[in-house]
């Protein structure tokens, strides 16, 4: 997956968006991030034409994960209309994720 967001560009794309916006805040230390990294890939490329999935590093964009109040990771959250619509924190199966995503659509 190519399209990560960080504390300069995160306005632009994610709120800013006129599809639903899945965000995937993780850390290259977090083993649970890893976990679940394969299938938010899957998301994105299933929902490509219909839904944005981007990746945020808490480590290096601090300032949007402090924003968000991401303390635990993985959160993913799920924007609509730049507003955060869902949101699941921890480790979950592919299919949580793409339900709620669909439910945005």
């Amino acid at each position: 997956m190519g399209l990560t967001v960080n504390d300069t560009n995160f306005d632009e794309i994610v709120l800013s968006s006129d599809k639903p916006v899945v965000v995937d805040f993780w850390a290259e230390w977090c083993g649970p991030c890893k976990m679940i990294g394969p299938y938010i890939e899957q998301i994105a490329e299933e929902y490509k034409d219909k839904a944005i999935v981007v990746k945020c590093d808490v480590d290096s964009s601090p300032a949007i994960a402090k924003r968000y109040m991401i303390r635990n990771i993985p959160t993913v959250l799920y924007f609509k209309n730049g507003v955060i619509a869902d949101k699941q924190v921890g480790a979950a199966a592919k299919s949580v994720s793409a339900a709620k995503l669909t439910e945005l659509l």
